[in-house]
């Protein structure tokens, strides 16, 4: 029997758990066989796991009947460049294989914008959705430390990205293309050119359509906003702010501009809300309470839930491990959030 592209596939399937293995995992790339020759490139893994995986994946394939010589590739290059100027485009476009898109936005920094998106993903994931997670945050990428992710997606052609998974969340951030500690120092055009590529060069569909990106914003108004609201249909912002009225004062501005731009809002998010303490179970309202609750039902919009200042959101961030992929409280007003979006037909 001739040696297929399917038979190798079923060969390396089987190295490993139906979700863990090298296919599922999306490593494999470029596969081509041909008159007993099996080639491919090995790509979307840290090098070093990919080093130590190879040898496997090679006796593998060679074990396979009429197989007479694989050659493994694990590129060494850089991948595709982002950054640049924006390419022109005619109107807003829709992702192909995304079925919807949300913003998570906040008029300030330091709200846990970021934290909110990234566990309002994995909430969403456990709830049975295909969900992505794209950090939109040029300057300050954080998705990369709290979804546990540190390498450096494929790229088989050059331009085409091929997007990395954790916790059940499809990923895509500038902070897999650099060190932890590289600063990006780029004018607006070239922020704008990062986001074109990395919502329409990024493959969101390559493990399988998604129900919705989550889109993590920059705090502000300023050019990624305006370039979302531009070349992006979105369906939808969702506002995140702590209590404190000064916060609440730019989350008013990021509302505004969502309105200006054509881009309904979704919905408020008061996050720091309550603070229980861990020794005597005192409820202190550190940065104000339902400051937010009461801003939305000025504002006519949906108030989708409150969520606690807790120490375990911080240590889980910071470990790789979302809290909402956990048990407990701050797992469960994650998960009623998600809950109330799917509800509302949002996701």
């Amino acid at each position: 029997m001739a040696v297929s592209k399917e038979i190798v596939l079923e060969a390396l399937r089987k190295l490993g758990p139906e979700a863990e293995n090298p296919v599922a995992r999306g490593l494999i790339h470029a596969l081509a066989v041909e008159s007993g020759t099996v080639r491919f490139v090995l790509e979307g893994a840290p090098p070093q796991e990919l080093e130590a995986m190879k040898p496997h994946l090679e006796a593998a394939v060679r074990a396979i009947p009429g197989v007479s010589h694989i050659t493994v590739v694990i590129p060494t290059g850089q991948g595709p460049k982002i950054g640049g100027h924006p390419t022109p485009q005619a109107g807003p476009q829709s992702i192909p294989g995304v079925r919807h898109i949300i913003a998570v936005g906040s008029g300030k920094g330091g709200v846990g914008k970021s934290t909110v998106s990234a566990n309002l993903a994995v909430a969403l994931s456990r709830a049975g959705k295909r969900v992505g997670l794209l950090d939109a945050d040029i300057y300050g990428p954080s998705q990369p430390r709290m979804m546990g992710v540190n390498w450096r997606p494929a790229s088989p052609d050059g331009q085409h990205i091929i997007p990395l998974q954790a916790h059940g969340v499809t990923l895509m951030s500038i902070g897999f293309m650099l060190r932890e500690d590289e600063a990006v120092i780029w004018r607006g055009p070239m922020l704008m050119g990062a986001l074109q590529q990395m919502l329409n060069q990024v493959e969101w569909a390559h493990y399988g359509a998604l129900d919705v990106l989550v889109i993590d914003l920059p705090p502000g108004t300023g050019d990624i906003q305006l370039s979302l609201c531009q070349k992006t249909k979105l369906d939808g912002a969702i506002i995140v702010s702590t209590p404190q009225d000064i916060a609440l004062l730019d989350a008013k501005k990021a509302i505004d501009m969502f309105r200006r731009l054509n881009a309904p809002v979704i919905g408020l998010i008061e996050n720091m809300s309550t603070y229980i303490c861990p020794n005597c179970g005192h409820e202190a309202h550190l940065f104000g309470h339902g400051g937010v609750e009461a801003e939305a039902a000025r504002l006519e919009l949906p108030f989708l839930g409150a969520l606690p200042l807790d120490l375990d959101v911080r240590i889980a961030g910071d470990s790789g491990t979302p809290a909402a992929a956990g048990e407990g409280p701050v797992a469960e007003g994650y998960a009623a959030i998600a809950q109330r979006l799917i509800a509302a037909g949002k996701v």
